[in-house]
């Protein structure tokens, strides 16, 4: 037999212990075996080492090799600068690799607010006397002393008990308070049992005894923990994507890195020569700027969302929003307020408004047990707030207690002397008062669950027999509350027979009336879900509620609109199999009601399987392993518990479902504003390597250094990238279906826009500039040149201004693929203009400062310069226009 089934002997026997406790001797043996009661770390690679390894994936050893030939090529030619490049690149190396590793950290956070619901210390016998010891010193066969407000440290079996009631929502997602016993059970499962206290919950009221026979990873916490720890992490889209563009990059760019410096080689280029070319080609082609830019562009979009209530905690995952095609959503407090109150009753086999029952004394009078049973069975606390009482615990047993005060005056609560407490399998409570005719039983739950356990009705004063007739009339009367989308309780009551055996208590029953609850739909609820259909978003009900009262509240918040929804209950859904439901998966309007917390683990791996990326809503520790699977875990801000909150990767700080529209609307945004900035600096890129591969293929001098280079990309440029980052999202990205899963941030359109059209022009106005220069100061095809030639200097200089006045005109172009500039306008996004002040700064200060000069070995530019660079800007508009209008025409977009 199991220890939940053992008599206190037995239990105490099964562990090798007595009421007196373990001998310290026996307890250090005991801890050297089984280890210490905490919840251990998976074995995991040293941090030192883990980030180490955030420096040498393939994008960061590309960097690395560009770096050690800069400072190779600096240690040849001192003169030309390349050290300050390869410092440079490492900066950019080690702030990436920073952030990645900061990411990391969070898989800890989990694990320390997992430890802080356990206590730190524990009243223990041993030695036959009571001693103070640290949580971690328990072992199995211990016996501790609990108390009112203690956390449990350990799994135990009451041995002693008084007035003991639990809360165990942190681990099972029960939140209603359970009395426990120190009797044997006859129940197959532990976890059920009225004797077991599970580590991680809290003794609400009462006092006793345990016997420990878990701790540590044993536990049913450190089993929830464990998982949470070792679940499989889904890499966000964002992620995943950013890899791949990062590797495509990284392979051109050693491509034609290896390509051209075998042609120098071959041709006869000087081999320092040859190394500065297939360098500048590697820095042209390597977006260094790429991901402090994204990271700067996520962080601005996490705030955005905090000023939102919604709060980020792991930044990739405000992209992976935009691609959620399934959201799991809980129904109480997240679709609607969890503020209940009673709206009818059913008493006399009528259905009464309860703003009804002051006008008609009488039947409230014939009717006091009905209301006796709504006050006195439950759990809560009386506070007074401004000098008035109110009452705190479940919005469900708090709305039957302020309807039994608005209509009878009764006396205050006498002490219960039993209870058989609610869970989620009985789905009923019982508590047991004493009076002077004997004990009395006073039963609340739901109906399916009460009624077969009466045998009688009160009507009208009397008590009657239950026949088959009124029990139809009953159950039709629910079937309407719920229907209007009322919660439905059944309150039931009968004298217990002195010495009345336990298991025989809740029989016979007198079936007393129904009391319907109304949760109201949160305001905007309806417009948000509205929103998701718009977007091409399944929503999925999943609640513990009734299925009448679920279909209920979905058809009012329009979540279902027909009459064929698929309703799954979890009974029906703990016997279907993998195929099945994903089978069942694909109705498209499903609600899952009176469902386990422990089942939506099993619900989101189904929807990943058929290839849906989902967003599903927790708030209990038992929730943290569904919120860790999905792509995106959002816990609530105002009833999640701390566990579900450190593993989740956003908070709803409102616990509103709207809320989560929001920020997928902004993730939505988020990836067409990577597209944008992509664009904009990709366009750069080909304008950086254009004048490279000239170089390398004519006789002409180098026209655009490396370092110059590198002050585009980390520095004239990296402000309005991020202002395109944070563009605001496109109207009628909610009115579009999610895009597809294989969709790439670099596609096909993308890359003709930025490498073969936006790109070429402005390398085409960078090297027109470039010689320019070098014409107009007599230079001959086919001279070489030296790096300190003032010449030369003003000629690279032009080459840059070219590429920075045109990334100016640019930023304005890249606001939308097909709206046109004038549309977009100058105006609406503050980071823009000032990164537009800073390009022009920036490059005054390294065209006309000595410091400029000698940093980027550039020089003074005559007006006449500036002059021959506008018509290529105006030029530049003037097609990218004419692109946007063919383009509005074949998408059969209006002209705006």
């Amino acid at each position: 037999m199991k220890i939940h089934q053992l008599s206190v002997s037995a239990a105490l026997a099964s562990v090798f212990s007595s009421e007196q406790g373990l001998a310290s001797s026996v307890a250090a043996a005991r801890l050297a075996e089984y280890g210490p009661n905490r919840v251990e770390p998976l074995a995991r690679e040293h941090w030192l080492l883990r980030l180490l390894k955030e420096f040498t994936h393939l994008f960061s050893l590309i960097l690395w090799v560009a770096a050690g030939l800069a400072f190779l090529a600096d240690w040849y030619d001192p003169d030309q600068g390349m050290a300050r490049v390869g410092v440079a690149v490492i900066l950019v190396i080690v702030l990436s690799g920073i952030f990645s590793f900061w990411q990391e950290a969070r898989i800890e956070r989990t694990l320390a607010a997992l430890q802080n619901l356990l206590p730190r210390q524990v009243e223990v016998l041993r030695d036959t006397s009571v001693q103070t010891l640290p949580a971690e010193a328990l072992v199995p066969g211990d016996v501790i002393l609990l108390k009112q407000g203690d956390n449990i440290p350990a799994d135990c079996r009451l041995i002693e008990a008084f007035g003991v009631r639990v809360n165990r929502a942190t681990v099972t997602g029960e939140s209603h308070p359970q009395s426990c016993h120190a009797r044997a059970s006859m129940l197959e499962s532990h976890l059920d049992s009225e004797n077991i206290l599970l580590a991680g919950t809290s003794l609400m009221a009462g006092r006793g005894r345990g016997l420990v026979f878990a701790t540590g990873a044993h536990t049913e916490f450190g089993k929830i923990a464990r998982l949470t720890q070792a679940g499989t992490v889904m890499d966000s889209p964002l992620r995943r994507e950013i890899a791949h563009l990062s590797r495509s990059i990284a392979y051109v760019a050693l491509a034609i890195g290896v390509v051209f410096f075998a042609i120098g080689t071959a041709i006869g280029v000087p081999f320092w020569r040859d190394v500065t070319l297939s360098l500048g080609i590697l820095i042209a082609l390597v977006p260094e700027g790429l991901l402090p830019t994204l990271t700067l562009s996520l962080v601005l979009a996490s705030q955005r969302l905090a000023r939102r209530n919604v709060l980020i905690r792991h930044l990739p995952s405000v992209e992976t929003l935009g691609s959620v095609t399934v959201i799991c959503t809980d129904k109480t407090g997240t679709l609607t307020e969890n503020r209940m109150r009673a709206e009818r009753v059913f008493l006399d086999l009528r259905s009464v408004g309860v703003a009804e029952l002051g006008q008609d004394p009488a039947v409230v009078h014939q009717h006091e047990l009905f209301f006796r049973i709504a006050r006195y069975c439950q759990d809560l606390a009386e506070v007074w707030r401004d000098g008035q009482r109110s009452f705190d615990g479940d919005p469900l047993e708090v709305a039957l207690a302020e309807m039994s005060e608005r209509v009878l005056v009764l006396p205050a609560m006498p002490p219960r002397c039993d209870e058989q407490p609610f869970d989620s399998e009985r789905m009923r409570q019982s508590v047991i008062f004493p009076t002077e005719a004997g004990a009395v039983l006073y039963c609340k739950g739901a109906l399916e669950r009460v009624l077969p356990l009466c045998t009688s009705i009160h009507l009208a004063g009397a008590v009657r027999e239950l026949d088959a007739a009124t029990r139809d009339s009953i159950l039709q009367a629910q079937d309407e509350m719920a229907a209007q989308g009322l919660r439905v309780i059944a309150l039931a009551a009968r004298p217990l027979p002195q010495g009345c055996p336990r298991e025989a208590q809740e029989q016979a029953l007198g079936f007393c009336g129904l009391v319907g609850i109304v949760d109201p739909p949160r305001e905007g609820v309806d417009k948000a879900v509205d929103t998701c259909h718009g977007a091409g978003i399944k929503v999925i009900m999943v609640t513990g509620d009734h299925p009448r009262t679920a279909l209920a509240i979905a058809r009012q918040i329009g979540l279902v609109r027909s009459d064929t929804a698929e309703v799954i209950c979890g009974d029906q859904l703990a016997r279907l199999s993998v195929a099945q439901l994903q089978l069942a998966l694909d109705a498209p309007e499903i609600v899952f009601a009176r469902v386990a917390a422990d089942q939506k683990m099993r619900i989101v791996e189904a929807l990943k399987s058929k290839g849906h990326i989902v967003a599903v809503t927790g708030d209990g520790v038992n929730d943290a392993p569904a919120l860790r699977s999905a792509h995106i875990g959002i816990a609530m801000g105002l009833t999640g518990t701390d566990v579900a909150k450190e593993v989740a990767d956003m908070v709803l700080l409102d616990d509103n479902f709207a809320s989560i529209v929001v920020a997928i609307e902004e993730g939505r945004a988020v990836f067409q504003n990577i597209r944008k900035f992509i664009t904009y600096v990709f366009t750069h890129n080909v304008a950086e390597l254009v004048p490279s591969l000239a170089f390398a293929l004519f006789a002409i001098p180098l026209p655009l250094t490396p370092v110059q280079a590198l002050s585009i990309d980390m520095g004239t440029d990296s402000l309005t990238a991020l202002g395109l980052g944070v563009e605001r999202g496109n109207p009628k990205a909610m009115q579009q279906a999610p895009r597809p899963r294989g969709a790439h941030l670099l596609n096909g359109a993308v890359a003709l826009r930025a490498y073969l059209f936006l790109g070429l022009y402005e390398a085409a106005a960078a090297l027109a500039a470039f010689f320019f220069v070098l014409h107009s100061g007599g230079w001959q095809y086919g001279t070489d040149m030296a790096s300190s030639d003032p010449l030369y200097r003003q000629a690279t200089t032009a080459c840059l201004a070219a590429i920075v006045l045109l990334q100016i005109v640019n930023v304005f172009l890249c606001r939308s693929a097909v709206r046109s500039a004038f549309t977009t306008g100058l105006g609406g996004n503050s980071l823009i203009l000032w990164g537009v002040l800073l390009e022009v700064s920036l490059i005054l200060l390294i065209t006309y400062t000595p410091w400029g000069n000698l940093l980027l070995g550039t020089a003074p530019l005559p007006v006449a310069v500036w002059l021959f660079l506008l018509p290529w800007a105006l030029g530049m508009i003037a097609l990218e226009e004419l692109r946007k209008l063919l383009a509005r025409r074949r998408l059969a977009i209006p002209k705006p």
